[in-house]
């Protein structure tokens, strides 16, 4: 009986221990996403076509040229999203390199800023919500505003 309680304990605190690894692990890259994200935003001069849901970033050639992020459903999840990085104009799950997993929402990219007459830099908004339950209690949210420093002031 006595072992049987131990036993208890231990297992609890062994899925409670890898439950926090799977959420540190799944902040962490999500936090490297958007240090990706910041870099490919300052090369860029522009950001064409928009989504909420997909965002390419116009870089010139020294930057790599242009390159696409974007998020897309996990099959059999309600409420989980994967993101991705891929070269080029386009992206998709099947093609592009998963960088993030783990997102409740496949918005990452709410908005979009060309401020006429402000003189400022464009700027790209990320929103990056994570939670491995997939609502969210509990969850961590990256959320930043980027400006594309080799943009036009306008």
């Amino acid at each position: 009986v006595v072992f049987a309680g131990i036993t208890t304990v231990f297992v609890a605190g062994s899925e409670a221990q890898a439950e926090q690894d799977r959420r540190f692990q799944a902040q962490l890259t999500t936090r490297t996403a958007l240090d990706k994200i910041r870099r490919d935003a300052h090369c860029a001069s522009d950001v064409t076509p928009y989504a909420t849901s997909a965002v390419t970033l116009i870089r010139p050639s020294a930057c790599g040229g242009d390159v696409s992020w974007c998020t897309a459903a996990v099959n059999g999840y309600t409420n989980r999203y994967r993101l991705y990085r891929q070269l080029g104009t386009t992206c998709s799950s099947g093609t592009g390199v998963e960088v993030a997993d783990y997102l409740t929402n496949e918005n990452a990219f709410p908005g979009f800023a060309h401020e006429q007459g402000c003189g400022c830099l464009a700027s790209l908004q990320v929103d990056l919500p994570v939670s491995l339950r997939g609502d969210s209690l509990g969850a961590y949210e990256l959320a930043d505003t980027i400006y594309l420093r080799n943009s036009s002031r306008i």
